[in-house]
């Protein structure tokens, strides 16, 4: 679904200019004559590839500060920019204080109102992040914060609202990397148990040894060890989610006992001589294909029926690449602000360049190519040039390296002054011209490393090329460097020159 921008206007001649001149911009358009109308397309089926209002505050009727008053009971409310005459500004700042983001005079100028449009959607991104990771830190992540583009992924969220409404076990299937983590925390946050503990186990990374243990917890003593009580994973989940991550890795014993805590309910911790019961909705995701693992003994057959009740296919993202320009724009919000750079989105050759790629990685992979690219770039929009590991394997893009400077002749090391040319690139002597003009001394700035030397270094060369120029004559020597006798023969014993007397 592309991201549109609702005008909502009175005026036939405002909304039309308007209209063409943010399409100009590459947005989506719609249009609405009236407050009324406006508030009907937010409630609509489709108010979710609203990506931004821009509101006239007066029209007839519903007026653009009761459609932000409207906007506060909604649950999602694109972010508003307001338009107002030059004199109402007052009524401006109080729409901003309802609620829009921005302001603009009539009539905008084509580049005030771009600058407004990117700042709003940079704001509302940046903001729709934070909300994602409130909500999932606190078990209340939904399937309206997914980023859903692709015919394949809505598919997937319409079943996972339907898992949602039921205490069913659900079975997420897909290649790693494709989130199949935050889809099971979809589940849960628009279920009955939202809010509530969302437990997460990767069955893959526990060793052999413990997993007893830590899914189902220990009594003191119970083994070599054990100097404590220790509750497992399904009673830290009592009365909400626990997923378990890679389920086809789980050992065949502790198979057994996963398969009593779905039926009865109940777990045996280690050395414990009673069951505990345990209140907790099971959903588990594999990137292996369980019924091939049935087949070979290594997975109960039992279990993969109680577990397969609801199974959910997330394909992968080469399958729905519809949704790699929304991901990007996400990606790229989250870790400008992270890095402290101010990106400001990336340039149409590079996204149709991602678009073309196969992502072996999935949506993992996107993530880590941006956060690369982010801290790659240096100007404000992102190219093909951000993404070198990308571009390598998609036919027809390369990446362009500007050529590396031409390497800077050496200084020669020397005790006293000798001639030196001047360098193409940088100067790499202090040039101190003769009496007749004609002859040029010199001083090295930069040493065998071509670094440049320090300050200490060149006063003592020029001491010496001062103290060979005017043959030794203190006062002169003295004069001639602006400093006082007594400073010039400190500083010649730290150098190891002898003064003549004179």
């Amino acid at each position: 679904m592309p991201k549109r921008v609702l005008i909502v206007d009175d005026d036939p001649a405002q909304r039309r200019i308007l209209e063409e001149t943010i399409k100009r911009f590459g947005y989506a358009v719609s249009t609405a004559d009236s407050g009324d109308k406006a508030l009907a397309a937010l409630k609509a089926d489709t108010a979710g590839d609203i990506c931004l209002l821009l509101l006239d505050l007066v029209m007839p009727g519903t007026g653009g500060m009761a459609v932000l008053a409207a906007m506060r009971t909604l649950p999602k409310k694109p972010p508003a920019i307001v338009q107002t005459a030059h004199g109402s500004i007052d009524a401006a700042i109080q729409a901003m204080r309802a609620g829009a983001v921005d302001f603009v005079v009539k009539p905008v100028s084509p580049e005030r109102l771009e600058v407004s449009i990117k700042n709003a959607l940079k704001i509302e991104a940046l903001a729709g992040e934070l909300t994602r990771m409130k909500s999932s830190a606190n078990g209340e992540l939904g399937f309206a914060d997914l980023t859903v583009g692709s015919e394949a992924m809505a598919r997937v969220i319409e079943l996972g609202k339907r898992a949602a409404t039921s205490t069913i076990p659900v079975l997420i299937e897909g290649e790693s990397g494709v989130g199949k983590e935050l889809i099971a925390r979809a589940v849960q946050g628009e279920s009955i148990r939202a809010g509530k503990p969302f437990v997460t186990v990767n069955c893959g990374a526990i060793p052999e040894n413990l997993v007893k243990s830590i899914l189902f917890g220990h009594e003191k003593g119970s083994f070599t060890g054990a100097s404590e009580r220790q509750t497992g994973k399904f009673v830290e989940a009592d009365g909400g989610t626990l997923f378990l991550d890679e389920i086809g890795a789980l050992p065949l014993e502790a198979q057994v006992k996963l398969l009593r805590a779905l039926q009865e309910g109940e777990i045996d911790p280690v050395g414990s001589k009673q069951a505990v019961h345990v209140d907790f909705r099971l959903i588990s995701a594999t990137n292996q294909n369980l019924i091939e693992l049935v087949r070979e003994g290594r997975f109960r057959e039992d279990l993969y029926y109680r577990l397969n009740v609801f199974p959910i296919w997330v394909p992968p993202l080469r399958e729905r690449l519809e949704d790699v320009p929304e991901l990007v724009k996400n990606f790229i919000v989250r870790f400008a602000a992270e890095e402290g750079k101010r990106i400001e989105g990336i340039d149409a050759d590079a996204i149709a360049m991602l678009q073309r790629y196969t992502w072996p990685g999935n949506i993992r992979q996107l993530e880590n190519a941006v956060f690369r690219a982010v801290v790659l770039a240096d100007q404000p929009l992102l190219s093909v040039n951000e993404f070198p590991q990308i571009a390598a394997h998609v036919e027809g893009y390369a990446v362009t390296v500007p050529p590396a400077p031409a390497p800077r002749p050496k200084a020669p090391r020397i005790d006293g002054p000798v001639m030196l040319g001047e360098s193409a690139n940088a100067p790499i002597t202090i040039h101190v011209p003769s009496a007749n003009g004609k002859e040029a001394l010199g001083i090295p700035a930069l040493c065998d490393s071509g670094e440049i030397r320090s300050l200490e270094a060149v006063e003592a060369d020029m001491i010496r090329l001062a103290f060979g120029r005017y043959r030794g004559r203190m006062t002169e020597i003295a004069k001639r460097l602006g400093i006082g006798r007594s400073t010039l023969y400190r500083k010649m014993r730290e150098i190891g020159l002898e003064a003549r007397v004179n």
